[in-house]
């Protein structure tokens, strides 16, 4: 794999070969910083558990120098935080049995700078090996520049792999903005019943951001599991977690779909919904 930063890395838990490795996958989640995945994509992780037949791989495109820190890291400089979070995203991918993970280290601004296509292709080099049956990425309307760079990035990768080495979906996640505001015929939903001590502990060795001041651990257990139980108003609860995710498969299967628009008509929908329940009681 010829990446463009020398500083990119594939950590492979079982230590196969890496292109052995990658091509074994069958899920694929490409998130902004490290603990995304682990919060947005614990479905996959999940459904490939122990599992010869489908195999999960994890990619973080940012360095984690820029991360918030506290408590044992307050002082730790943007080196010493890149090591960590580096480490600590590798914990995940052992505890997950990832088929791989890969780190392509660039900073955020490379992200969120759309003339800089550098991670598209490195996307693109990737894909060509791993060729996914299903791809996850943050959702576009997230509220974190970061994020919706990143899925914009992932979008333009797909969009340029010859139509029949396109996965079969791709899903747009929940990270830093909850999918509950989708109508329910629009949302795509993931039953997270299963291991909750599988799920807990992945999010639970991200120990930087946790002791430095964010509890993504107990937020992301308890979306989980209001999503469950808010999901239907008039029936018992089906599971005992759910995550949501945004169908982005029709922006990779029709290339020339303009992107906002696409994600303007999911809100379009929901404030009609909204107005016609108005309309409907008063």
């Amino acid at each position: 794999m010829q990446f463009h930063l020398p500083t990119a890395e594939i950590f492979v838990p079982d230590e196969l070969p890496v292109e052995q490795a990658l091509t074994r996958t069958t899920h694929l989640a490409i998130s902004a910083h490290q603990d995304d995945i682990e919060i947005m994509a614990a479905a996959p992780v999940l459904q490939c558990f122990q599992r010869d037949d489908l195999w999960f791989t994890g990619v973080v495109m940012t360095d984690g120098r820029g991360s918030p820190r506290d408590d044992l890291y307050k002082n730790y400089s943007d080196e010493a935080m890149h090591t960590v979070r580096f480490k600590e995203q590798k914990k995940a991918a052992v505890v997950g049995e990832y088929a791989a993970q890969v780190m392509l280290d660039y900073p955020s601004r490379a992200i969120k700078d759309g003339s800089d296509l550098r991670p598209v292709e490195d996307l693109l080099e990737l894909l060509g090996v791993a060729k996914p049956k299903i791809v996850y990425t943050h959702n576009l309307s997230d509220k974190h520049d970061t994020h919706v760079g990143a899925a914009l990035k992932v979008i333009a990768a797909l969009r340029r792999l010859p139509e029949s080495e396109r996965p079969q979906k791709v899903y747009g996640c929940e990270v830093w903005r909850d999918l509950d505001w989708m109508l329910d015929s629009d949302k795509v939903s993931f039953d997270l019943t299963a291991h909750e001590n599988l799920q807990a502990a992945l999010l639970g060795v991200f120990d930087s951001q946790i002791c430095g001041g964010k509890r993504y651990d107990l937020a992301s257990m308890g979306r989980r599991r209001a999503n469950a139980t808010y999901f239907e108003s008039h029936g018992v609860d089906a599971t005992l977690g759910l995550s949501f995710g945004m169908d982005l498969t029709p922006l990779i299967h029709d290339p020339s779909m303009e992107i906002a628009p696409f994600v303007q008509e999911f809100v379009a929908r929901f404030s009609h919904d909204i107005a016609e329940r108005l309309k409907r009681v008063s």
